[in-house]
């Protein structure tokens, strides 16, 4: 799964076997909105959900654990907000988790290990953070890890290879960078690449295509 990162809107895809059914989803945006369009695979038909976000806002961040749930994370809804809203691709039924980020924040991003666990990565709190929280999808209990990113920034993107390491890249930490933090899946160690991206930016998007589980 490959959210908008620094993006107005969410994003997060619902894949099924070898990802020839399920859908994607785009949540919320500039307005904001509560809104959330799904788009059917491989026909890429377009519905918009009954039960849109469980408050209308913008910058924040989606991931998934596909074949299962969905995540929308964070964002502004003109204040910062700490709201996860999960919704079960089996009905695109929303729940929102009794426990949300560890701080209200914006301009975050989002990854998941499919299977296992969702993380969302940096933001704006009023500065910016380099927190990394993680939810396991077994219960949806979130702790955040020990090591961060490696620099506070928000404006970043996160996109991940299920099953073996996720990456935040990416961002704007009082000026535009280029660094892509790895994060080791079987224990959550993390390494800054060597070469990151290209150039410095910010509000930058990230997706990824990883082998089916």
């Amino acid at each position: 799964m490959a959210p908008l990162g620094a993006a107005k809107v969410g994003l997060f895809a619902a894949a099924g076997a070898g990802g020839a059914t399920g859908a994607g989803y785009f949540g919320g945006g500039n307005g904001p909105v509560s809104t959330v369009d799904k788009f059917a695979f491989p026909a890429d038909s377009r519905t918009t959900l009954g039960t849109g976000l469980s408050s209308a806002r913008a910058s924040l961040a989606g991931m998934a654990n596909s074949g299962t749930a969905g995540y929308f994370g964070g964002g502004s809804t003109g204040s910062f907000v700490d709201t996860v809203d999960k919704f079960a691709f089996s009905d695109d039924s929303r729940t929102t988790l009794g426990t949300g980020l560890s701080s209200g924040r914006t301009q975050v991003a989002g990854m998941a290990n499919s299977g296992t666990a969702g993380y969302f990565g940096g933001g704006d709190t009023g500065s910016n953070v380099d927190t990394v929280d993680k939810f396991a999808f077994s219960d949806d209990s979130r702790s955040t890890l020990g090591t961060g990113l490696s620099s506070a920034r928000q404006q970043l993107a996160g996109m991940a290879n299920s099953g073996t390491a996720g990456y935040f890249g990416g961002g704007y930490t009082g000026s535009r960078v280029s660094t892509v933090d790895k994060f080791d899946f079987s224990d959550d160690s993390r390494t800054t690449l060597a070469t990151g991206l290209s150039g410095v930016r910010a509000e930058v998007a990230a997706m990824a295509n990883c082998e089916s589980l």
